[in-house]
């Protein structure tokens, strides 16, 4: 959608906070497609490929990827902005970014990179996203980073603790830190990007539980959200079999959640009618769904969490991958000489804290399999496959 069409509350390129370094514009870009480019082509973006969603990458080759999720994520956040006349070029590189800071292993090498920074500030992967874009990412003579817009990189740190908001706030007074501390709200695009998130990871993960066999079709009819679709397609398709029953049913769980919202966000913007997005951040969260599908949203949450994320085949793997995130921890941090130079010498340069963080930021970085490879170097243990 060209900007002049663009709601006056929607984030304009042109009204951009700008970059923490300044660069000229661009004679055919805006300043968030060039974002959404600058993501693309990142290192950190093509690894996306080979980190856990929820099953490893080796466990089978349909299921979501971290990567396939950010995609996921960006086709339902464009479709809703474009809805609502909000910047999709923004929406997009915000969705495309979101993940780049994951570790391997989805939640559960997240969550114990945390357990072992624990002394040294903990590890938290929206922080870290911001951390990749902000410092670790090489690409540029000039600077650390890609270098994007204030408002990409707000939409990117979507949660963060008064503490480290703090700490951001100190290096870059008034940047992205400001609004937890504050108590405001980000532009309507974050908000956005933060429910598409959701509502692509709870149809997918139905997608590739089921598929995965974790869980079952007559399983899922415990849930009223996705079971009125699928009784719904079952009644005008009766023949259709599970495979394309599944995928009927997804479609129009979707379809619905997408429409939800859109109205949802279309009267809460009518009800407070922010004159810019200045306003917005003063208001309370504006994105959203009506509190009849928020409730059912939150039913299938349960539910994942409950039948899938907690399957014992599931916490088998999840065991293993926290064994070989805290296992390279220490190795690393005893001996870091054991990751490439670079990193080797850094970790070497500091204090504990920022030997700690140059093994942490190794870590994130990693793909599932890489770490694998490394964790059977370093130990000679095979794990997970």
């Amino acid at each position: 959608m060209p900007e002049s069409l663009l709601a006056p509350y929607a984030c304009h390129s042109a009204h951009s906070r700008g970059r923490r370094h300044p660069e000229p514009t661009a004679p055919t870009r805006t300043e968030f497609q060039r974002d959404r480019d600058r993501i693309v082509h990142s290192t950190a973006f093509r690894r996306l490929v080979y980190k856990t969603q929820v099953f490893l990458n080796h466990e089978g080759d349909l299921f979501r990827t971290r990567l396939t999720h950010s995609l996921e994520v960006a086709q339902l956040g464009r479709s809703i902005a474009r809805s609502l006349r909000l910047n999709e070029d923004l929406v997009e590189a915000i969705s495309l970014a979101h993940d780049l800071g994951h570790t391997p292993f989805g939640h559960a090498g997240q969550d114990e990179l945390n357990a072992c920074m624990a002394d040294f500030g903990g590890f938290e992967h929206n922080l870290q996203s911001l951390r990749v874009v902000d410092t670790l990412e090489e690409r540029y003579p000039a600077y650390d980073g890609i270098n994007l817009a204030f408002e990409t990189r707000e939409g990117i740190l979507k949660h963060c603790s008064r503490r480290n908001a703090e700490l951001i706030e100190a290096r870059e007074p008034g940047g992205v830190g400001r609004r937890f501390l504050a108590g405001e709200r980000p532009g309507l695009e974050a908000q956005l990007c933060n429910l598409a998130d959701e509502i692509a990871y709870n149809a997918h993960d139905i997608d590739d539980g089921v598929r995965s066999g974790l869980i079952t079709l007559e399983q899922l009819r415990e849930v009223p959200l996705f079971d009125r679709y699928r009784a719904a397609a079952q009644a005008q398709y009766p023949h259709l079999v599970e495979r394309r029953l599944l995928s009927e049913a997804i479609r129009r769980m979707l379809s619905d959640q997408v429409y939800d919202v859109i109205d949802t966000t279309r009267a809460a913007i009518d009800a407070h009618a922010p004159a810019d997005v200045s306003a917005v951040r003063r208001l309370p969260a504006l994105v959203g769904f009506s509190p009849a599908m928020r409730e059912q949203s939150q039913a299938l949450k349960r539910f994942l969490f409950q039948q899938l994320y907690r399957h014992p085949q599931v916490m088998q793997t999840t065991e293993g991958a926290r064994q070989v995130v805290r296992e390279l921890f220490a190795i690393y941090q005893s001996t870091p000489g054991e990751m490439p130079p670079a990193q080797a010498v850094q970790a070497r340069e500091g204090d504990a804290q920022h030997r700690a963080r140059t093994v942490a930021d190794f870590i994130a970085g990693m793909t599932d399999r890489f770490a694998l490879r490394e964790h059977e170097r370093l130990t000679g243990k095979r794990l997970l496959g």
